[in-house]
């Protein structure tokens, strides 16, 4: 097992720090694909999770449980680039390797083949020519188209809709580079497959955009993990076809085992396709890829949520809320479970907490309208209503948000129109779990039942509720 850590930015503009991060993050992605069954690599989150930090290789090795640590720096000023590296050895702390490379900025390309291969041979491996080549072809030989990539995945990592939009434009300038560039393509589909979810985006809108983001990818690189996974984020998010999406995460996981991403959103579609002891196990390997992703732990909740494991799932939320603090999606999974298990003031908190920190995001407010009506408290209910109603004049806004505070009020026709308006708009809030405990109010409704069929979603039977001490 081996860990990339951080490359340090020693260049004088911070403007640079992009620069850094991508290096990390496509050196991370070459070791890992070299040969996933004789050297693991830790995933990116949890390798950025020691930028900047005063631990000791003997520290991080533990924390982590590798055997090697990369360190590495890189200094570009002007045209020129300077990457020095070097490889340790966990036990002992001793140097097994080092070199610095000095080069003009259009060879950091093959910099980077040049890196990882003396790694992978350091450490041991037989390299097979074959797979030096395909690897070879992952990357553009356009150095501009390149420098955008890198651009858009820093601005895509933090996850907000302010940086997603600007990821889409930095994606969007990539693919003008370099039409041909699949890792281009497959994060701009990302970003809007995703935006429904993340940005209260229309998926209407987002729709055409992801579809030819997703063509153009596949046409060129559907040989690369980060491609199929993408294909299974817009099945799943924007086409609804559940059974595709499992098809390309695995897919993305033969291609390459130690891509943690493909075996999150594959533990996903299971757990909403019911099959829940194969998706606890499938995000159960994400974390072990990448333990320190607060997304992982935090979608672990999603998935033990909706197993009715609710011990589970608190204790993966406040997990996902240790390893990082202002994530606004580890509060939401945080309050929706306590709401389930009666405890309103601390899923109350928690949704402050998810307020905060989302941007605007309207699950949290949502979520809030929700708890009120559940409690009682129909008149702050309707003040949620109210506001929903005034944001959908300026914005698209969900209508599973008003449709689940309707749920609350026990209003089931209110419920049910708004439910048939989300069907209408496409609505991706749809495709969490049918078996959702909140939705039990429907289970015996025929237009619920109607509805569920037209999505193509499963309906299976309820589960019992866990048991719990808690609340």
């Amino acid at each position: 097992m081996l860990a990339v850590l951080p490359f340090e930015n020693f260049s004088q503009d911070p403007d640079q720090e992009y620069f850094s991060d991508g290096m990390t993050e496509e050196t991370i992605s070459y070791l890992g694909r070299m040969d996933p069954g004789r050297m693991g690599v830790i995933a990116r989150t949890s390798s950025m999770a020691y930028k900047r930090t005063s631990k000791s290789v003997g520290e991080i090795g533990a924390e982590l449980g590798v055997e090697y640590i990369l360190e590495s720096s890189v200094r570009r000023e002007d045209h020129r680039v300077r990457i020095t590296a070097q490889l340790i050895r966990v036990k002992g702390q001793t140097h097994v390797w080092a070199c610095t490379y000095d080069r003009d900025v259009t060879s950091v390309l093959t910099i980077q083949c040049e890196l990882s291969t003396a790694i992978a041979q350091h450490v041991g491996l037989l390299l097979l020519p074959e797979r030096i080549s395909a690897l070879a072809r992952r990357q553009t030989r356009e150095v501009e188209a390149y420098d955008l990539y890198l651009r858009g995945r820093y601005f895509w990592n933090q996850l907000s809709a302010a940086t997603t939009a600007k990821a889409m434009e930095y994606y969007g300038r990539a693919t003008e580079r370099d039409p041909e560039y699949a890792l281009a393509w497959s994060g701009m589909a990302d970003a809007y497959s995703a935006s429904p979810i993340n940005a209260d985006m229309s998926p209407l809108q987002v729709l055409p955009r992801a579809r030819d983001a997703v063509a153009h990818a596949t046409t060129s690189g559907a040989d690369l993990s980060e491609v199929q996974t993408s294909l299974g984020l817009f099945k799943f998010w924007l086409e609804w076809d559940w059974v595709a999406a499992e098809t390309a995460y695995r897919k993305s996981i033969v291609l390459d085992p130690s891509y943690s991403p493909a075996h999150r959103f594959l533990g996903i579609v299971l757990s909403h396709m019911a099959r829940h002891e194969e998706a606890a196990l499938a995000i159960r390997d994400a974390r072990d890829l990448d333990p320190l992703n607060a997304t992982n732990h935090a979608l672990s909740a999603q998935v033990a949520f909706a197993a009715r494991d609710y011990s589970g799932a608190v204790k993966f939320a406040q997990q996902a809320i240790t390893i990082d603090p202002e994530f606004w999606i580890g509060y939401i999974q945080l309050a929706q479970v306590y709401e389930q298990l009666g405890n309103t003031d601390l899923a109350l908190n928690a949704l402050n907490n998810a307020g905060r920190c989302s941007g605007g995001n309207s699950k949290a407010m949502t979520l809030r309208g929700y708890i009120f009506a559940k409690v009682g408290k129909t008149k702050e209910a309707h003040e949620v209503l109210s506001t929903l109603e005034a944001l959908s004049r300026e914005r698209y806004v969900p209508p599973y948000a008003t449709a689940l505070v309707y749920l609350g009020l026990g209003q089931r026709d209110s419920a049910l129109d708004w439910l048939e308006r989300a069907y209408e708009a496409h609505d991706a809030h749809l495709v969490f779990p049918p078996e959702d405990p909140k939705r039990d109010l429907f289970r015996a409704d025929t237009r619920f039942a109607n509805l569920l069929k037209r999505c193509g979603f499963p309906t299976p039977k309820p589960q019992p509720a866990e048991k719990s001490d808690a609340g």
